[in-house]
């Protein structure tokens, strides 16, 4: 056996993608791009999204141009951990309708080695700006 080889180990490291902007400005059809350039890549994805949001469907994401892509729908941001431990990219859609605990799940789950990408409006129909998603890339 060769003394001098060397064996590496690299850390897998997770990351947080966010995907924000104004009502109707392709957020759900760009969470579903990166959902599927992730699916072709042979990464296994879940998506999630809240059940408040049923406007289109109830077990999909829906975008304004009829794209869709199906989703787990929970109550709560403190579900997603568990029902996403067997995937390595995880989306979420309409983030402004989660609890406050969103931002650090998301950080936990990308300190795990996962890609985490969340859609979600940066500011409501008065132009005034919603914290939650302007939170995630530090405004």
């Amino acid at each position: 056996m060769n003394e001098n080889l060397q064996i590496r180990t690299f850390k897998k490291t997770g990351h947080i993608e966010v995907i924000c902007g104004s009502m109707f400005s392709g957020k759900t059809e760009e969470l579903i791009r990166r959902i599927r350039r992730a699916e072709i890549a042979k990464q296994r994805v879940k998506v999630f999204k809240p059940k408040i949001d049923n406007r289109y469907s109830e077990f999909e994401i829906v975008s304004h141009n009829e794209q869709s892509y199906p989703s787990v729908v929970v109550e709560d941001a403190s579900e997603i951990p568990e029902k996403s431990f067997d995937v390595e990219v995880i989306g979420i859609d309409e983030a402004q309708f989660f609890d406050n605990n969103l931002i650090e799940i998301c950080q936990n789950l990308a300190d795990s080695g996962r890609r985490v990408i969340v859609a979600g409006l940066d500011q409501d129909y008065r132009a005034l700006p919603l914290n939650r998603c302007r939170s995630f890339i530090g405004c």
